[in-house]
């Protein structure tokens, strides 16, 4: 089969062609795996984290890609749920232990042996794929496949990011950074909690207009002051300056939840500047985010089914994934990204 691979880290300013497109062994499924014919692929900063460097990939050469939508296409001997011709969506996780402490109470993102999709199993940036049958979800019927994909990471992580923030109908909520997952959590908000505000701070004056058209009550420059302190505040940056510039923007109590796998070091010397007193006293927690859960993937896939939401999506053929990444590392495009690695069919799931 055809597949992208990454086999070294590079740095995307200095490279238009971090990953290589080769012929590999098809997979085979094990026991308690369905194998998927891929359809598509979402696209995620996460990748860039991967090739440069700052999340390594467990084995390299490694397939990345963890947004992925497709039809089973055969199944283990040991499947007792899913079905050949099943459509089903796979995110970032892949498996975990299933036995410790955090897995029996649900929290299997916090497992020691937490394994990630497109990070230590091969992933989505290829014609066909293998995962454990209980991380296959069946993807709702009403959405097409590029629809879906967002959903099963950006979607998935800020719906999780959503339920961390412990904000009420009725609270302000702020999100610091306009990508993928924050535009899906501005619908989501907007639907959970209808009587919420909904404040954006993004550099981009694109973004900014983008979220002014999805709903946002007010939206401004990471360094402006919003017209009101937030009750939370989801930040899904790559940096670290919106972090500290989203603490001065917290009402007493409040809490800031990060969105993010890894942050660029550059600017981390920022932080030698917090002011305790402005920016973390009072009570003002923060809390980061960690993986996602199967929980998360198959919770939001029916609130986005009952909004519903419909990602912004831009679509690139499956031989231009190395220019999808530059694009998505020089912040070229609006909303999600995703790879159309199978042509789409006029059946029912393309829509």
């Amino acid at each position: 089969m055809k597949a992208w691979l990454l086999s070294k880290t590079a740095d995307l300013n200095q490279t238009a062609t971090p990953l290589g497109f080769q012929d590999v062994k098809k997979p085979v499924p094990g026991d308690h795996e369905v194998l998927i014919r891929v359809h598509v692929c979402g696209i995620c900063h996460t990748e860039i984290d991967e090739i440069e460097g700052r999340l390594t990939p467990s084995r390299m050469p490694m397939i990345p890609g963890h947004q992925v939508v497709g039809h089973i296409e055969s199944c283990g001997k040991r499947i007792s749920k899913l079905k050949t011709g099943d459509r089903v969506g796979v995110g970032w996780i892949f498996s975990a232990c299933g036995a410790c402490d955090y897995c029996t109470r649900g929290n299997e993102n916090l497992c020691s042996d937490f394994i990630a999709t497109g990070r230590d199993r091969p992933g989505g940036y290829a014609e066909w794929m293998t995962v454990p049958e209980s991380y296959a979800f069946p993807v709702p019927e009403q959405f097409k496949d590029e629809e879906a994909a967002p959903l099963l990471c950006a979607g998935a992580i800020g719906y999780r990011s959503l339920r961390l923030t412990g904000i009420t109908d009725g609270q302000c909520l702020g999100l610091t950074g306009f990508g993928a997952s924050a535009h899906l959590v501005l619908k989501t908000a907007g639907f959970c909690f209808p009587r919420s505000e909904i404040i954006v701070f993004a550099r981009s004056e694109t973004e900014r207009h983008f979220a002014l058209d999805l709903g946002a009550a007010w939206a401004g420059d990471t360094t402006d002051s919003p017209p009101r302190l937030c009750d939370a505040i989801i930040d899904t940056t790559p940096v670290w300056k919106p972090v500290v510039e989203a603490l001065k923007h917290l009402r007493p109590g409040g809490r800031l939840v990060i969105n993010a796998i890894r942050k660029e070091s550059a600017d981390q010397t920022l932080l030698t500047d917090l002011d305790y007193t402005s920016q973390l006293w009072m009570e003002k927690e923060i809390k980061t985010v960690a993986n996602v859960t199967g929980r998360d993937i198959r919770e939001f896939l029916e609130i986005a089914s009952k909004i519903p939401i419909r990602p912004e999506v831009q679509m690139y053929p499956f031989h231009t994934a190395n220019e999808a990444l530059i694009d998505l590392k020089a912040g070229r495009i609006r909303g999600a990204k995703v790879l159309q690695v199978m042509p789409p069919s006029p059946g029912p799931w393309s829509g």
